[in-house]
Order: C-alpha cells, then structure tokens, then sequence
C-alpha cells in the first residue's frame, strides 16, 4: 500500500484511530521550523541543526507535550488493545529474531536493498512488502525485552541506511513504549539513534524540510524528554 511522505510520526493506523477518539500524533510543520531560529538542541556528541533548521523552544515543548499524551494513552489502553486479535496475516517475531524484526517493521521492499530474495519466495500481502504499522494491538504486546531489542535493531540498521518514514515511524512507537526509570542499555540506545539523527540531519542534501522535521523530532525527544526526566515517573 503506497504512502504519501509525511512529515509526522503515527503510532496509531487509520483504522484504530477511529476506534481510539483520544489519539494524539506528533504534529509537525516543517515551515514554522524556518522561523526564529533560535534554540539548538543540547545532546552529548549530537552535532547542531543546518543553519536555519534549529527547531524553535515552542516547537519542541509542543512536541515534548504530544509525545507524553500518547505515553500516556498507550498506559490507559495497554490492556485493552493487548487483548485483541491479531489480523491472520500478523506474526510477530521472536524478541531474539533481528532479521525478522527488520522485515516485519520496514517491510520486504527496504529490507532486501541489504538481502536478496529467494526465487521462490512469497512477498504475500502489501504490509508484509511495506512493512507493519506499529498498531497498537501489536506494540501492546511487546515486554521491555522486547521494545528494547527491536529498537536496538533498529538503530543498528538505522547507523548504515537511510531515513525512511517507515523506519521514523516505528522509532517514535518504541519510544513512546519505553517504561521509566529506562534500563541503562535504553538509555544509551536513545543517545545513540539522537546522535545518528544529527549526523544524518546534516548530511540531509537539498535540506528536506520533512526529513530534517522528523529527524528533529527524535533528538528533541531524547534531549528533552528522556534525558532531562528519565528518572522520574510518568505523571498521571
């Protein structure tokens, strides 16, 4: 199923939107990032925004806000959505299963840039070519262990790939899935992907408002909401 570029990270499909009224998604415009360019995110080892891509304190407190909401309603419905049905053509992977985690989050299509397809194998259906949504009924059942895993990755596949908005999209859900106080090894994850962001914010060519947007959105993320509070509670 194609999809058009878009420069916010959804962590709930269209369809489960529709049951969930109280879903909050990153809402991002890449115009008012060009506006009073004043605030650079401060990360360890995190190189600063191209001139005149350096998201603006309004903005990244927005963000900060929206990403707890959706903590937040992830928490309140975990149970509910857990307890649902999986689609028949849903099989999640094991925790341990790296290369069948890379398949099911980014699909068949960016997958096998990497591996070749076998002659007689089947793609199936469009998600398994495009990759899963991080539906809800998926990513409640997934334990620390495992969002962990997969967000490791991830990363790793993320440290020698581009950006894709299947690839954002997943990171935004493992993100919101992470339960505080985070396990060192979370933690430095999270530094980790802030610090690819960077680089890969800066080496952005033709300066891609969406891309830079989104890349922007996880290190604001890491910076503003993990790293300055990832030793509190979750408010309720």
């Amino acid at each position: 199923v194609p999809r058009k570029k878009r420069s916010r990270f959804i962590l709930f499909c269209r369809i489960e939107a529709a049951r969930c009224p109280d879903v909050v998604v990153a809402q991002i415009d890449p115009k008012k990032l060009r506006k009073k360019q004043t605030v650079n995110i401060a990360i360890s080892g995190c190189q600063p925004a191209p001139e005149g891509y350096s998201p603006t304190l309004k903005w990244q407190q927005q963000q900060v806000a929206n990403f707890s909401a959706v903590r937040q309603s992830l928490n309140k419905h975990r149970n509910h959505w857990r307890s649902q049905h999986l689609d028949s053509n849903v099989t999640m992977p094991k925790s341990e299963d790296e290369e069948g985690w890379k398949k099911f989050c980014l699909g068949e299509r960016i997958y096998s840039e990497i591996g070749a397809l076998s002659d007689n194998e089947n793609l199936g259906i469009d998600y398994i070519k495009v990759g899963f949504p991080p539906l809800l009924s998926i990513v409640s059942r997934m334990n620390q262990a495992t969002v962990t895993s997969v967000l490791e990755y991830l990363i790793s596949w993320f440290g020698e790939k581009k950006f894709t908005p299947e690839l954002g999209r997943w990171l935004y859900a493992l993100l919101a899935c992470l339960e505080k106080p985070l396990l060192p090894e979370a933690h430095s994850l999270i530094r980790q992907l802030a610090r690819r962001c960077s680089e890969v914010r800066v080496l952005e060519e033709n300066k891609n408002e969406e891309q830079i947007s989104a890349l922007n959105l996880i290190i604001c993320l890491v910076s503003r909401y993990f790293d300055q509070r990832d030793l509190a509670d979750e408010p309720s």
